[in-house]
Parts: C-alpha cells; sequence; structure tokens
C-alpha cells in the first residue's frame, strides 16, 4: 500500500496557506486538499502500517489576524492600502470611510486581504453570508476556522474576496421618495414621484430599469448594473447567478420581454396568489418618471418572469 508522506502532508499546509494569505482564486481548492491529505496522513494504510508524524511545520494564523494601524502625517487611504497590499475600499469599508484623507493619531483596522470585516447578526448562517456577499462556502468556513467554533452573533468574521453591497457601503444614502393616491378604473392605484439615485445605479432616470435598480437597493437585494433594457434582464440575471423562474416572492423582479421589455418588483405576494408590485415609466399608469403600485391576479402573473 502507499503511505501519505510527511513532506506531502506539510507541502499541503503550506501551500493552503500561503494560498490563503495572497488570496488566490483557488484557496478553496488548495485547502481542501491540504484537509484530505491530512486525513490520509491520519489513517493507517494498512493493517500492520502507520505513519509518524512529526511536527516540523506549524501553520500560522498569524497571517490571517486584523492589524491595528496608527496613522501617520501623511499617510492617505492610497497609501496604507499600498503597505498592507490591500485594496482602497478593503480599507474604507473596514473603518467606514467615505473619503482618502486620514487622520494622524488615528487607529485602523487592517484586513489580510482584500474583503469585509463582517459582524456576524442573530439568524446568520454560513450560507446565508456566503450568498449575501459571493464568497465561497468553504472558503469562509476554513479562512475564519469555522468549522471549528462556528458562527457567534456580534462576532468580527473576514469574508476573503467579498464585495460590500452599495447598500451597506459608507456614505450611503437611500433614494428620497414622495408619493400620492388616485382611484382610476381598473382599479386603486398607488401614483408618486420618485428622485435619488442608488449608489451604482447605471440606467437611465425615469425608465422602469432605473426605478428597479434603486428599489432592490433599498430592500438590500442589490443587482447588476450594466444588464441592458429591460427585455434581457432575465438573460443577464442568469449569468450572473440570479434565479430566474415563473414564481413571484417578495423582491423579486418581474419581467416581461419584447421590445425594449418592462421590468418591476414584486412588494407582496397574497394567499390567493395575486401579486402587486411597483414600478416605473409604465404608460397605463403615468409613463416616464412616475411611480405606480398596482395588483396583478395570479393568472396575470404566471405569464410573467420572475428573478430572485
Amino acid at each position: 500500500m502507499t503511505q501519505t508522506s510527511v513532506d506531502n502532508v506539510v507541502a499541503a499546509d503550506i501551500a493552503a496557506n500561503v494560498a490563503q494569505t495572497t488570496n488566490l482564486s483557488v484557496a478553496a481548492n488548495v485547502a481542501n486538499l491540504a484537509v484530505s491529505t491530512q486525513i490520509q496522513s491520519e489513517v493507517p494504510q494498512s493493517a500492520d502500517a502507520s505513519i509518524s508524524k512529526p511536527q516540523i511545520i506549524q501553520p500560522t494564523t498569524q497571517s490571517r489576524s486584523i492589524t491595528s494601524y496608527v496613522v501617520k502625517d501623511g499617510d492617505t487611504v492610497a497609501s496604507v492600502a499600498a503597505q498592507f497590499g490591500v485594496s482602497t475600499d478593503t480599507i474604507k469599508w473596514a473603518n467606514n470611510l467615505t473619503a482618502d484623507t486620514l487622520t494622524p493619531g488615528s487607529t485602523l483596522q487592517v484586513l489580510p486581504v482584500d474583503g469585509v470585516l463582517y459582524t456576524v447578526k442573530d439568524g446568520d448562517t454560513v450560507a446565508s453570508i456566503a450568498t449575501k456577499y459571493n464568497v465561497d462556502q468553504s472558503r469562509l468556513v476554513l479562512y475564519n476556522d469555522l468549522d471549528l467554533s462556528g458562527l457567534t452573533a456580534n462576532s468580527k468574521i473576514i469574508l476573503p474576496g467579498a464585495i460590500l453591497p452599495d447598500t451597506e457601503r459608507p456614505g450611503y444614502v437611500a433614494p428620497r421618495t414622495t408619493s400620492y393616491s388616485s382611484n382610476v378604473a381598473s382599479g386603486s392605484v398607488q401614483y408618486g414621484q420618485y428622485s435619488g439615485a442608488a449608489v451604482g445605479n447605471k440606467y437611465s432616470y425615469g425608465y422602469c430599469t432605473w426605478y428597479v435598480y434603486n428599489r432592490r437597493s433599498e430592500m438590500g437585494m442589490p443587482i447588476g448594473s450594466y444588464w441592458g433594457n429591460a427585455s434581457s434582464w432575465a438573460y443577464a440575471a442568469r449569468s450572473a447567478g440570479f434565479l430566474v423562474d415563473h414564481t413571484p416572492s417578495y423582491g423579486a423582479i418581474m419581467q416581461n420581454g419584447g421590445g425594449l421589455g418592462h421590468v418591476a418588483v414584486v412588494e407582496n405576494v397574497a394567499a390567493n396568489g395575486d401579486v402587486t408590485v411597483s414600478e416605473m415609466n409604465n404608460g397605463a399608469y403615468g409613463g416616464w418618471g412616475v411611480k405606480d403600485t398596482r395588483t396583478i391576479s395570479a393568472g396575470q402573473a404566471a405569464v410573467y418572469t420572475f428573478i430572485h
């Protein structure tokens, strides 16, 4: 039988540590290989064979620690980021900074890799955090040793490679709305004016795409800034990893194709299947630049596509 050598175990451990420290895209794969190699080394390969594993090198966790850095005269976010080999966004997000200037004598939290410093909340799971911040679950667990400790509310963990949603970035200001009501022949429809673009909104003001990007940001469900006209949103969303189906749910984007298409946001799904949506630039309910809220029947909703 072939034995796993001590050299292989050590080499795998070193490779995993280096991959995690340098934020390589293959870090999760390398870490999994290290774990497998370690497991193989601990299991006798035959009834009369075992392996001796002297502790030649202990993998260090120092490289995964958050550094407290005291700002010096002349420091900027960019210079500190360059000094520690991380992005300026990583510095800003971890310290709630909206500008590149720094105050001498203040203390910064500097992450060891690009990503997000996250405070665990009640009800969080590894899956929910990984999904919201687009982080590989295995890497999230391994980087924070969650296989040993699990998640603890109010504890801080590092989300390597994560991107902070626009709605959680320092300085974010939610869009402002004003509204008024009007009864129309087809039922009660809420109309309103809507102003103030969410951070990252690249769509043209007054159109349904602009409104849906804003509304999803308000809901904490950010979407892409470059999905094109509404008619192409289902395809773009599916390519970006979003679930696309024909089942309405709160916060889902209701979409139809044809021409430029149209998109709206699901605000409520009633017990009988009726769907309430909010939207902008519906020609039948105010047109360009006007937000309306309306309810459609379950039968009508069934013909639409929904992006989750």
